[in-house]
């Protein structure tokens, strides 16, 4: 028995060590993506300055947990600085004397390290349910799925969001036998992940109904006494998420110093009663108001070749379907289909699913195409239902979980170190998901440094034409690049370096300029080079 138990423990580390490893690879590797610097130079005003005016429309504990990394980089922001946002962002890494990439690192390490915790959480919660075995296949799901790994990476907080739900939800499952113990936590996870994206809020409901049901199903006593107890369990989970939401806020601004910014919209409806009903600081409700008037606007998408502008529904399904190791998406199926068959898991399918799904409709209903991060949620919870799988005895069963494992196992090594722009073999790979997908599904700005790298040591001298979609500086990467939109057509001559995401959404000018090159190359399957 302690033999097996160290091979087990072993087995756990050497998973959650290739994801550590991938994670940090990538996170020196990878210049900073479109919505990093603004949270990072963000989490440097909360640190420095303690004001809350910057990046409302996103709640302050993810950019507090990345400011525990930056505390170490002595970054200085100019406390008279008075950009935009995204231009603090650019200011804080490009024009102040620091170091981007020492910056950069410091400010994922502490979200690296939060994804692997919730490897644990996935674990636990997958042990729970399916036993052992069941544990092992659900971290091998967690661990190795590209886009956590991606996205675990990075200074950013769909991961850190979804991670704190999924421990709420877990809490909630295990208040079945311990309420006292695990509704309070349920609620401090559920704060936590509220505090950290509005994009959970969806989920409170679910979670609140089902601290309620635990804790019901933990009393054997007369019925108005559980009726008492559950109703209890549900408040109390749901008082101590908004504690932690006022406390985070009050962390950053003890005084809660706040304006209120201009042009916010004016909603109606359902919207306008949760604005008015959520008991949280005027600045979260604010950031809210700031989300719905991006919900207003019609953003430029781009799927299977096609760009156009709105959000069709199914966007985020066909998206997930092209990112997700097709071995993860049968075992993800196999995993609900057993849950549903195995009487004594229908109950936890319900810590599941539902939530699962609802938040998957809501952005299925969002304005903004831009990646499958939106439903990162789907990574975590699905692969604790897919653990589920090992409770099939049949020796075929087995085989066949085995090999799905080792399949998503070797995709997603063989994508190292570009697990951004992951897709499947059915799709072509990573090498083809800039012909299907765009933006934070393949090209985020993050191959910034590496074009600078692959510049240098492959096109010395040559001109470069660049068109970039990104937050970073190309000077700051050694890339020497002029605009070829400043000049008539016929003047660009030499290396036409494009984003992809660019490339997707081309106006005539650059469709022209395209057609009329020769692709010689790519960089990190974001960035393509041609010759004019």
């Amino acid at each position: 028995m302690p033999r097996r138990r160290l091979l087990y423990v072993l087995a756990v580390v050497a998973m959650l060590g290739q994801m550590a490893f991938a994670m940090v690879t990538t996170a020196v590797q990878q210049s900073p993506t479109i919505d990093e610097p603004v949270y990072v130079a963000t989490a440097e005003v909360y640190r420095q300055q303690h004001s809350l005016r910057y990046n409302p429309e996103h709640p302050p504990l993810g950019k507090l947990i990345i400011a525990a990394g930056t505390a170490f980089a002595g970054a200085q922001l100019d406390p008279a600085y008075r950009g935009n946002q995204t231009r603090l962002g650019r200011h804080l890494l490009y024009e102040t004397g620091n170091n981007p990439f020492h910056l950069m690192l410091l400010a994922r390490l502490p979200v690296i390290l939060l994804t692997l915790v919730f490897g644990l959480v996935v674990l636990l919660f997958a042990r729970d349910l399916a036993g052992p075995w069941g544990a092992l296949i659900a971290l091998a799901m967690y661990s190795f799925s590209p886009d956590v790994i991606a996205h675990g990476s990075l200074a950013t907080l769909d991961v850190p969001a979804a991670g704190m739900l999924l421990t709420a939800f877990w809490a909630a499952w295990r208040a079945r036998t311990r309420p006292v113990l695990w509704v309070p936590v349920a609620g401090v996870a559920l704060g936590a992940a509220l505090a950290t994206r509005m994009s959970v809020l969806p989920a409170v409901p679910l979670l609140l109904l089902l601290a309620g049901w635990s804790a019901w199903r933990a009393r054997t006593d007369d019925l108005r006494r559980r009726l008492l107890i559950a109703a209890g369990a549900a408040v109390g989970a749901g008082v101590i998420a908004v504690a932690v939401v006022w406390f985070v806020y009050l962390v950053v601004d003890p005084r809660l110093r706040w304006t209120t910014p201009p042009n916010l919209p004016d909603v109606h409806g359902l919207k306008r009663l949760a604005v008015d009903l959520l008991p949280f600081p005027q600045a979260y409700t604010d950031g809210m108001l700031v989300q719905f008037k991006f919900e207003n606007r019609l953003f430029n998408g781009f799927l299977l070749g096609e760009s156009y502008k709105g959000s069709p529904w199914y966007y985020m399904p066909i998206a997930l379907l092209i990112k997700t190791p097709l071995g993860m998406l049968a075992l993800w199926a196999g995993g609900l289909f057993t849950m549903l068959m195995v009487p004594r898991l229908r109950a936890a399918l319900l810590y599941l699913l539902p939530v699962s799904v609802v938040l998957l409709l809501v952005t299925m209903t969002g304005a903004r195409n831009y990646g499958t991060r939106y439903a990162i949620h789907l990574h975590l919870f699905l692969a604790v239902a897919a653990g589920a799988v090992a409770l099939i005895r049949l020796t075929a069963s087995r085989i066949a979980a085995a090999v799905l494992v080792l399949w998503v196992a070797t995709s997603s090594v063989l994508t190292f170190p570009y697990y951004l722009p992951y897709s499947n073999e059915a799709f072509g790979g990573t090498a083809q998901t800039h012909l299907n997908l765009h933006d934070a599904n393949v090209d985020w700005g993050q191959d910034l440094a590496r074009l600078g790298v692959h510049l240098r040591a492959e096109h010395p001298g040559e001109q470069i034409w660049l068109v970039y979609k990104g937050s970073g500086v190309p000077a700051y990467y050694g890339i020497k690049a002029r605009d070829p939109y400043s000049v008539p057509l016929d003047e660009v001559h030499g290396l036409l370096v494009v984003s992809d995401s660019r490339v997707a959404l081309a106006g005539p000018r650059l469709k022209q300029m395209i057609a009329t090159s020769q692709e010689i190359g790519h960089v990190g399957h974001s960035i393509r080079i041609y010759r004019r």
